[in-house]
């Protein structure tokens, strides 16, 4: 008799075993969902910057986001606005990126240093 109790722990470790496993597994597929989607995103925004950009706007900030990440992506996301709110005309030049980048450029702050 003293066999089943542990027969029945048994049992009851590996029901909750299997919903271990079988929440992991929902939680590994649901990351994977993200990342595809995280992937489509990033494939759509390449796609908008080709048919918006020239060559050399193209290569300007590439350039610019090689130098300076984090204002790289935030010129890609304007001009992914920009495209997906119909305010570009034609295609923007590498004289127009140098602009768009010259206007979203942070202030240079400037300091006063005075020696007594």
């Amino acid at each position: 008799m003293s066999g089943d109790p542990s027969d029945e722990e048994l049992e009851r470790l590996r029901e909750e075993k299997m919903e271990q496993l079988q929440d992991q597994q929902g939680g590994e597929e649901a990351e994977e969902a993200r990342e595809a989607q995280r992937e489509q995103r990033e494939a759509q925004k390449k796609a908008l910057l080709r048919q918006h950009l020239t060559d050399d706007a193209r290569k300007r900030l590439n350039t610019v986001k090689m130098s300076k990440p984090q204002f790289g992506e935030q010129v890609e996301q304007q001009v992914v606005a920009l495209a997906q709110s119909g305010r570009i005309q034609g295609r923007i030049d590498d004289e127009k990126m140098k602009a768009i980048l010259k206007e979203l450029q942070p202030e240079d702050q400037s300091y006063d240093i005075r020696r007594r």
